[in-house]
C-alpha cells in the first residue's frame, strides 16, 4: 500500500523539483488544499496531488 499523505520533501521528491519550487506551486489558486497542519509542516492526501499531477503535469503521471 503507498503513502496516504505527503509533505512537502515528497512532494519536491515526486515532482523532482527544488523546495523553492514547491513553495511556488503551493502558493498557486488551483495547488490542492492541505488535508491538515502539524508541527512539522502542512500535508496532502496523496490522491490530492496525484490529481494535480495528472491535470498539470501529465508527463510525470506515473503512479507506483
Amino acid at each position: 500500500m503507498g503513502r496516504r499523505l505527503m509533505g512537502a520533501y515528497e512532494i519536491r521528491t515526486r515532482l523532482g523539483v527544488s523546495r523553492q519550487r514547491v513553495e511556488q506551486l503551493m502558493k498557486r489558486a488551483d495547488w490542492p488544499e492541505p488535508y491538515e497542519t502539524l508541527a512539522t509542516g502542512r500535508v496532502w492526501r496523496t490522491e490530492d496531488i496525484e490529481a494535480w499531477i495528472r491535470e498539470h503535469r501529465p508527463h510525470l503521471d506515473s503512479e507506483e
